[in-house]
């Protein structure tokens, strides 16, 4: 191996995620390569992910380290070794994501913020570059990903104040912050961010509700105790731990037809995923494709033990439909998205978030028009 130029790859990145020369230079000061493990799992974006050992590649680890991509650190919350586990825990997220965040939160000299999930330290390390590490304070859930950060971030001179806790209670000790960063998905956003907030602050999060992509949201406090903002671009991140839900399949089931395709549901636009998630509390979606082009979407909410799958099958005129429980969910979903047509397929830029004492509001056009 020929040994690669740090800067040169890091301006490369930097370019490729379009960051602003502020944001530059700190990705010089806290490298994305000192913060990553020897073994990831990692791959194209069309392509699956693979496991890259350092020791016997280090060309790979180094092109997935410098390219526009994530990087998946940690599975099953570290009980298996990578590549074995079944679900992706933590990861080094993809860099032009991480700017585009960053740039989100608006940050300025003498700004207090608060990191929800520290991961590998990357972004703590990228904020404490930006804004001085005496005024960056990070949470992590997981102590052994935590003392890993540790050691990152002391390996580059940097040292924020970092916390091993449940980030969705925030860290009360040190309020207000005048910005929260958060690095996981987030289906609910924890009243205790808003509270902890000064009012003009900015909380920028990866929202994930559950039916659909998930998006990026910025929240602005209001001095009525309040936060709110407008739904923005598409932002898949891992859930937060405190808000990850098991999915609920049991028992015996109904069996009906739709004349539904139901790609139509499973591959509505964004806003109409919106809706269907608003209408449909507690409900999570996903889709399976089988063999042949044969495609299932599958609905469940743990919460009432409720479940449906529809499965599109190519060539016919009605599709099966199996529901489980007090709920019908694909009924729910029917009508949620013909509800979402009927108010003329408003697009994501037409959704809204309020945060309050009394709950977590979508809402389209403005705050008095709520959805759910």
């Amino acid at each position: 191996m020929i040994a690669p130029d740090p800067r040169a790859a890091i301006d490369a990145l930097a370019d490729a995620a379009d960051a602003t020369p502020a944001w530059r230079d700190a990705m010089h000061r806290a490298p994305r390569h000192a913060f990553v493990p020897d073994r990831i799992l990692a791959g194209p974006a069309s392509g699956p992910d693979r496991l890259i050992d350092k020791a016997a590649d280090p060309d790979g680890w180094w092109q997935a380290v410098y390219s526009d991509q994530p990087i998946v650190t940690q599975v099953d919350d570290g009980t298996t070794d990578l590549p074995d586990g079944r679900d992706y825990t933590s990861s080094c997220s993809q860099p032009s994501l991480v700017v585009s965040f960053l740039r989100l939160l608006e940050v300025h000299d003498h700004h207090r913020v608060l990191e929800i999930g520290t991961g590998t330290g990357w972004t703590a390390g990228l904020l404490s570059a930006a804004i001085g590490d005496h005024n960056v304070t990070s949470i992590e859930v997981d102590p052994v990903l935590a003392e890993r950060a540790t050691a990152n971030l002391e390996g580059v001179g940097l040292h924020p104040n970092l916390i091993v806790g449940d980030g969705a209670a925030g860290h009360p000790d040190t309020v207000p912050f005048d910005r929260v960063h958060v690095t996981c998905g987030v289906r609910s956003v924890p009243y205790a961010w808003v509270e902890q907030t000064r009012p003009g602050g900015i909380i920028v999060l990866p929202w994930s509700p559950g039916i659909g992509w998930g998006h990026q949201l910025v929240l602005h406090v209001q001095p009525d105790g309040t936060a709110l903002g407008r739904v923005g671009d598409s932002a898949d991140y891992m859930l937060l731990r405190a808000q990850r839900r098991d999915l609920y399949f049991g028992g015996e089931h109904e069996e009906t037809t739709t004349r539904i395709d139901p790609r139509t549901l499973a591959w509505a636009p964004r806003g109409a995923d919106l809706a269907m998630a608003a209408l449909l509390p507690g409900v999570r979606a996903f889709e399976r494709e089988l063999q042949d082009d044969v495609i299932d979407w599958w609905l469940s909410d743990p919460g009432s033990r409720s479940w449906a799958v529809a499965r599109y099958v190519p060539g016919e005129t009605e599709y099966p439909v199996r529901q489980h429980g007090p709920r019908r969910l694909w009924e729910e979903a029917e009508d949620a998205y013909f509800r979402w047509q009927s108010w003329g397929r408003p697009g994501c830029d037409r959704y809204g978030i309020t945060v309050s004492a009394d709950g977590f509001h979508l809402w389209m056009d403005g705050p008095a028009h709520r959805i759910a």
